[in-house]
């Protein structure tokens, strides 16, 4: 027997449940089928646990340094790991009260299509339902990548989802990868006692950044212990990790007893029946979607990682709220939307906006005004003045075309020129304002007072 609902969607990632939630609470009635992970991948696997894991490695950094006046301590990675389960059974708590409250029904299971707007549920507590929803959201997220690399699966290497569950530091563990996910883990772990080594095959470390960032990056690894491998391209991998594991490089053999992959991501769009309600994929295994995230069946609709673009919670959260206004006869797109960029090493990376090699790829022209974080008296007291924030000018006008910031705090720094760009505020709005001292939005006003006539 088919069960009709007004909306049915595959995934409880952010956009998902967000438009279930806001759909149910008007009367609709709605079934969000999810296979494991209450939420999605954000609060269980993903972001959350990964910022929890890298704090407690934060708080770890602060024993070894003198200059706090602290002596002394020792590092429990079990209660690390019992930190961060128990943040995340609370956030599980949270949503399953959320659903509670607002209606939406969480069918735990695995989904597949069988028919056009039609999902077949293979329950997790056995028997199957069969789903069919005026309308349906497929937000069925993404997975870490592993790719062909000989002996890369044989060695069984950890993802983000395995190293955060370590109740111990890997005595020398191997990053494959130098983008968000395997820097943050990177400098994590090195600070919660193990030896790391970060391999990438392109020139730099978040090599799509601007060469200052990039540097900038590079060196507080270098700094901190971490050896950073880049222009190296891995030939074949021997071993297991958790044991053993050596890399063939283009630059050498590594050895290591762990081994993280973090090259990638992988839409969870395979084995879902996609072919058989009409909604196709691009070459990468995204769904096609259009700027209204409609797919290409009718009453189809695709959020989130699956459905390409940057793989960010907060891009989801837009998505919700791009088809919750379309769901309601609105016309609101994702064409040219601001989004923001944090990685959250220790400091934190943020931009958003236009960064300078993008402006010289395009041939915009700009204005640069740049200040280091030293100058901003806030650092002082906290005796982190490690680097630099900058901000793109119009070249001719007042209009804030881009911003970056490698410091403390960097991801409140830029929500605040964010709200600016998107405001379409003048870069004078910031420079004039009066900022309490002192703090680190303070020196906003000091990046923008020095912008070139």
């Amino acid at each position: 027997m088919t069960e009709d609902y007004d909306l049915v969607v595959l995934g409880s990632g952010a956009g998902g449940k967000l438009l279930s939630w806001a759909l149910a609470s008007k009367g609709q009635r709605v079934a969000v089928v999810e296979r494991k992970y209450v939420g999605g991948s954000c609060p269980n696997i993903a972001c959350l646990p990964s910022k929890n894991v890298v704090h407690s490695a934060k708080v770890a950094s602060y024993l070894r340094r003198e200059e706090f006046g602290v002596r002394g301590g020792s590092i429990d990675m079990a209660a690390v790991r019992a930190r961060k389960r128990k943040m995340v059974d609370g956030l599980v708590a949270v949503h399953l009260e959320k659903y509670r409250e607002n209606g939406a029904e969480l069918v735990m299971g695995s989904g597949r299509f069988v028919a056009p707007k039609t999902v077949e549920v293979a329950l997790n507590a056995g028997a199957t339902r069969t789903l069919w929803g005026r309308n349906v959201v497929i937000n069925t997220g993404s997975r870490a990548r592993l790719d062909d690399t000989p002996g890369l699966v044989d060695s069984r290497p950890l993802t983000h989802v395995e190293a955060l569950e370590l109740d111990r530091a890997p005595d020398h563990l191997v990053v494959l990868g130098g983008g968000y996910v395997g820097l943050e883990l990177a400098q994590a772990l090195r600070r919660l006692g193990s030896r790391v080594t970060v391999v990438e095959r392109n020139g730099a470390l978040i090599h799509r950044e601007d060469a200052d960032v990039t540097e900038a990056v590079e060196q507080l690894f270098r700094d901190e212990g971490i050896e950073v491998r880049t222009a190296t391209n891995v030939r074949k991998v021997e071993g297991r990790s958790g044991e053993s594991v050596r890399l063939h490089t283009s630059g050498g053999v590594i050895e290591g007893t762990h081994l993280l992959v973090a090259g990638g991501r992988t839409p969870n769009t395979d084995g879902i029946g996609l072919e058989t309600a009409g909604v196709e994929v691009d070459g990468h295994g995204h769904v096609k979607v259009d700027e209204r995230r409609r797919t290409t069946a009718e009453g189809v609709w695709a959020v989130g990682d699956c459905a390409g673009g940057p793989y960010f919670t907060h891009v989801s959260a837009d998505d919700f709220r791009v088809v919750l206004d379309n769901l309601a006869g609105k016309d609101r797109v994702t064409t040219g939307r601001l989004v923001p960029f944090c990685l959250f090493t220790d400091p934190e990376l943020a931009r958003v906006g236009l960064s300078e090699r993008v402006a010289l790829e395009r041939g915009i022209p700009y204005r640069l005004a740049k200040l280091p974080m030293a100058h901003v008296l806030r650092t002082h007291t906290i005796s982190e003045t490690r680097g630099f924030m900058k901000a793109l000018i119009e070249k001719g006008g007042e209009k804030v075309l881009g911003f970056t910031a490698f410091g403390p705090e960097a991801g409140e720094l830029m929500a605040v020129v964010q709200v600016a760009i998107a405001g379409g505020l003048p870069f004078t709005v910031i420079r004039d304002a009066v900022i309490a001292h002192p703090t680190m939005a303070e020196g906003l006003g000091d990046l923008f007072t020095g912008v070139p006539a």
